[in-house]
């Protein structure tokens, strides 16, 4: 399907041209849409009631599972599948026969102790974990919480108050830190801030790390603090001729001005004229501190607020008051999503006489994660990766194997058959798991979903039920009560649409359920949708809670 001509092309008009060429009688209309709730106007309720079957093919786990609820919702079949190296997964998920995708979750990933990341790394993994943190942290939280502070002053002042804890000290600090002393005007101003990081990054935290761990501090045993796997930590000196530390700086400053939004100047595209950029900015001496505190613990978590966290936030507001009213009341921050599949190659000739490759990223992004977590690592005597090496780890993509795919998608085919037939039982269905690097190749039943019971009635998770012809609340409690259960409230989302407890409810009751969300909810019913859920909170006749599915109530 993908071949070197491919390249930067979408995925799935590669995929809709490969399928055409094989039936050219097939109908097919390559998308680029996120899947999840904001395509629902394209994939509205026809589209999924028309469906005869979902097959998944997708990279995230989020994007499965809202497709699965979709399925769900609708009740049509999905047939889910997935590649991980060299493992491969398939699962049916059928209508009333199976459990749906949901259900069972895998167990998240081991991740290193936060202490290890922040101050002793031992290997590139751990660099690049911090690489990929201190990147979000600059370029993504801070700037969304400098927006939100600058949108509703009022409201974000009195979260900050109510939460009176470490983290929220800290947010107040890193936009203090962001409007005052790191504010950026001018693209001199991104090189000096990228300067200035650069040597607290890799030259005063070692320093302090040092000051206060030296290379012969002992444990409260006795034992060396400094024994393997902990690494001996060496600050760095900055050298503009260093081309590592110039294309740190470079991802850097663009980056930071992308978050102002300044203009890059042509600078950036001459190592000569970026450098003597850095060669301006004065970088102050550093002073050890005695009373700085590293965490050691790998258990340890954040402490609670404390008195002198509410009297710190409290100034901190303050101050932010004051910063505030030097800002243009249209002043915003551009916040940047960590990217790792961009590709292009803007800058490479500029860059190549000067030993630099740039070649995949004119985002700088995977540049800037590179760029930390070697630099880091050469802080720690750890080796180095290359930027692809960097942006598989960073990014956390395991490479695909062709193998393990075409592994997936023969049973993905053979259960197809199965599905397009119709009229199987659930122990004709197989889910598979296979590892092709073991070699492990397993299949198994399909598992059935949990059956509830009233009276003569079963439903499972898969169900819903529907009313037709836009019925008045009246209506659905009758309904409910002609199936022995007592309807005492019944919410639109979290709007209290009638509790039988309200007497001023029951002028609601001859309302039809779409007009009383209408009013009530305040909700904006899109064109393309049909019809509108409600939750039902009900008991039998003998006083016992009944846990029932959601009704559907089509208005149109």
């Amino acid at each position: 399907m993908f071949h070197d001509w491919n390249i930067g092309q979408a995925k799935s008009t590669i995929a809709a041209s490969a399928a055409a060429s094989i039936n050219s009688q097939l109908k097919i209309e390559a998308l680029q849409n996120c899947v999840g709730p904001e395509i629902e106007s394209v994939f509205n309720d026809a589209f999924w009631e028309n469906l005869t079957v979902a097959i998944n093919a997708l990279d995230n786990v989020d994007a499965r599972l809202y497709v699965d609820q979709r399925c769900l919702y609708f009740q049509k079949p999905l047939i889910e599948s997935g590649t991980l190296g060299a493992k491969c997964n398939t699962q049916m998920v059928i209508p009333y026969l199976t459990e749906n995708y949901g259900v069972s979750r895998d167990p998240p990933e081991k991740q290193a102790p936060m202490c290890t990341v922040h101050s002793f790394p031992h290997n590139i993994d751990h660099c690049l974990t911090w690489a990929r943190s201190e990147f979000e942290g600059l370029l993504e939280k801070t700037p969304a919480e400098v927006n939100a502070c600058l949108s509703n002053p009022v409201e974000y002042a009195t979260s900050m108050r109510n939460a009176a804890d470490a983290q929220a000290k800290d947010n107040l600090e890193r936009i203090l830190k962001c409007l005052d002393r790191g504010k950026c005007e001018t693209f001199q101003d991104c090189v000096t801030w990228a300067r200035l990081r650069f040597e607290d990054y890799f030259v005063n935290r070692i320093k302090q790390l040092k000051f206060t761990f030296p290379e012969d501090a002992a444990t409260s045993t006795g034992a060396p603090f400094w024994s393997a796997p902990k690494r001996f930590p060496h600050p760095l000196q900055f050298s503009a001729v260093d081309p590592s530390h110039l294309q740190f700086i470079m991802a850097a400053s663009i980056l930071r001005a992308e978050t102002f939004d300044i203009p890059v100047p042509d600078l950036v595209k001459n190592p000569k004229m970026l450098a003597e950029a850095v060669e301006k900015v004065i970088v102050p001496d550093f002073q050890p501190k005695e009373d700085v505190k590293i965490a050691t613990d790998e258990k340890a978590t954040r402490s609670a607020g404390s008195v002198d966290d509410v009297a710190v936030i409290n100034q901190l507001l303050l101050k932010l008051e004051l910063c505030r009213n030097n800002l243009s009341s249209e002043f915003r921050m551009k916040p940047i999503q960590f990217e790792k599949e961009i590709f292009c190659s803007y800058y490479d000739n500029w860059w190549k006489n000067f030993g630099l490759r740039l070649d995949d990223d004119t985002s700088f992004h995977v540049d800037l994660i590179a760029g930390l977590a070697n630099i880091r690592a050469r802080n720690y005597s750890i080796p180095e990766v290359d930027k692809l090496k960097a942006k598989l780890i960073a990014g956390r993509i395991i490479p695909a194997i062709a193998t393990a795919t075409a592994m997936a998608t023969g049973p993905v085919c053979l259960e197809l058959y199965k599905v397009l037939d119709g009229a199987h039982k659930v122990e004709d269905y197989r889910n598979t798991f296979a590892n092709l690097a073991l070699p492990l190749f397993s299949m198994a039943e399909a598992v059935p979903p949990k059956v509830l019971k009233h009276r003569d009635m079963k439903w499972t998770v898969w169900d819903r039920w529907v009313l037709r012809d836009n019925p008045t609340l009246k209506q659905v409690i009758k309904w409910l009560k002609g199936n022995g259960l007592n309807a005492y409230s019944i919410s639109y989302g979290n709007c209290l649409l009638f509790n039988s407890l309200f007497p001023r409810h029951r002028e609601r009751l001859d309302k039809k359920v779409v007009e009383v969300v209408r009013e009530f909810a305040k909700a904006e019913l899109p064109p393309y949708r049909s019809h509108l859920d409600v939750s039902v909170a009900c008991d039998d006749n003998e006083g016992n809670d009944m846990d029932i599915p959601p009704i559907s109530t089509y208005y149109r």
